[in-house]
């Protein structure tokens, strides 16, 4: 698609895109940002080397934007590197803003990508600790 050398193209591009947008979308294109500047910059919960955390339940409201969806399920699941999920969550995202698919629908994927992530970091975790006790 686009590249780090062409970054006034890319530039060119998002503002196109911006300003061909609804305002509702325009605001919320703005609020996805911000969370993926924000995410990046969070540091990855401390935990011990024997235990792999359990996620800190957050209820999910009957009314929820994708955003506030995303920003519930990072505090849900603090362990995993948002590095790890920004691809797939991000063209969930587009789906909603660009496609129009229902945030219901684009939130219940939400929820099983991070809870999958999840399994699979534990159960990642959980074999390098093995290996490093069977040493």
């Amino acid at each position: 698609m686009f590249t780090v050398n062409n970054g006034n193209q890319i530039e060119r591009k998002l503002r196109e895109l911006f300003r061909s947008m609804t305002e509702q979308d325009q605001q919320t294109l703005l609020r996805f940002a911000d969370f993926m500047v924000n995410a990046s910059k969070q540091e990855v919960a401390a935990f011990s080397s024997e235990s792999f955390p359990e996620p800190t339940f957050i209820e999910r409201p009957v009314q929820e934007s994708v955003v506030k969806a995303i920003k519930r399920l990072r505090a849900t699941y603090p362990m995993l590197q948002p590095e790890t999920l920004l691809h797939q969550a991000s063209d969930l995202m587009a789906e909603h803003v660009i496609k129009g698919r229902e945030a219901v629908s684009v939130i219940d994927d939400l929820e099983r990508l991070f809870a999958d992530a999840y399994a699979q970091s534990k159960q990642t975790f959980e074999q390098n600790n093995r290996v490093r006790i069977d040493a």
